[in-house]
């Protein structure tokens, strides 16, 4: 199986190294560095793609778009960025700007709401952009795979008719957090087997980390890292991942095939005996009966 994508999350308005960059009005006071010094971190971590989230950027996200842009191109030539914030006037002027690069550069994300999608798959059209279709309809979250299905075919057909092919399309299901919507990561899952019956040629990513939201700092590594092979096994080609978690990395180039071995088997109904697993296959063990609701969550199950 081909290695799962990483689409580096770090370089967002909320983070506290680069977030006041983002947020600084006068181009003049803006600060390229810490910016530039994230994104060649996330390359070197092994990040195949920069995700530039400026969040609603409703004031000047026109102007600051474009601008951080520039500083991640001038640092990582030729990497494959994706453009997220809700204000389509910054999602444009970044397109605008962008190089050419390795790969297409990505929309991230059209809602299924027609006054969303009406206004920016024209733009994944005019700049040759890949786009994420986030499975968000305007009942808000959909309750189930069906619902998910439903928004996919109403959103990629849509844009088929504008001509973007599936090729071009990510589709994101929507995590949620496992401490309080444990069912709709069923859905999910059941979702994901369906969408290439459903949608050949398409792509799937989603935001990984959601499914750790809640739980304490150090359950979410292995939270995120075992729902991921999970989503591989049924054919998500990328995550939103966060750089620094060495692990997630390495499982996702392939390189703990011991890992990635025990979670497909027991989804193929290989029950193991995990008497003589060591301490880590153990926790992910126990991680994937959690998820899956075949064991009670609560925050000490690794040591229970």
């Amino acid at each position: 199986m081909e290695n799962m994508i990483l689409f580096g999350e770090s370089l967002n308005v909320i983070s506290n190294i680069i977030g006041k960059e983002f947020k600084e009005a006068d181009p003049a006071k803006r600060n390229p560095e810490p910016i530039q010094e994230e994104v060649v971190r996330q390359k070197e971590l092994g990040m195949d793609y920069i995700d530039i989230n400026l969040g609603p950027a409703k004031k000047f996200g026109h102007e600051l778009m474009p601008w951080v842009v520039n500083v991640v191109q001038e640092a990582v030539p030729g990497m494959p960025l994706l453009l997220d914030s809700s204000n389509i006037a910054a999602i444009e002027a970044g397109l605008k700007v962008c190089k050419p690069a390795d790969k297409p550069h990505i929309i991230n994300s059209i809602m299924v709401r027609p006054e969303i999608y009406e206004k920016m798959v024209p733009l994944a059209v005019e700049y040759e952009a890949d786009f994420v279709a986030l499975m968000w309809g305007p009942d808000g979250m959909p309750r189930d795979e069906n619902e998910r299905a439903a928004l996919a075919v109403e959103l990629l057909y849509f844009a088929n008719e504008a001509g973007v092919a599936n090729e071009r399309i990510w589709v994101d299901g929507i995590v949620t957090p496992v401490n309080i919507q444990q069912q709709q990561l069923m859905s999910l899952l059941n979702f994901q087997m369906m969408l290439e019956d459903m949608a050949p040629g398409s792509k799937s990513t989603c935001g990984l980390s959601n499914i750790s939201n809640g739980p304490p700092e150090h359950l979410r590594g292995i939270l995120n890292q075992t729902f991921m092979c999970m989503l591989w096994k049924y054919g998500m080609k990328a995550v939103i991942a966060d750089p620094l978690d060495k692990q997630q990395t390495s499982i996702a180039k392939g390189e703990r095939s011991d890992i990635t071995d025990l979670i497909w088997g027991m989804m193929d109904g290989n029950e193991p005996d995990p008497s003589g697993f060591d301490k880590e296959l153990l926790d992910y063990y126990k991680t994937y009966k959690v998820i899956m609701g075949e064991a009670l969550y609560s925050d000490s199950w690794l040591d229970i």
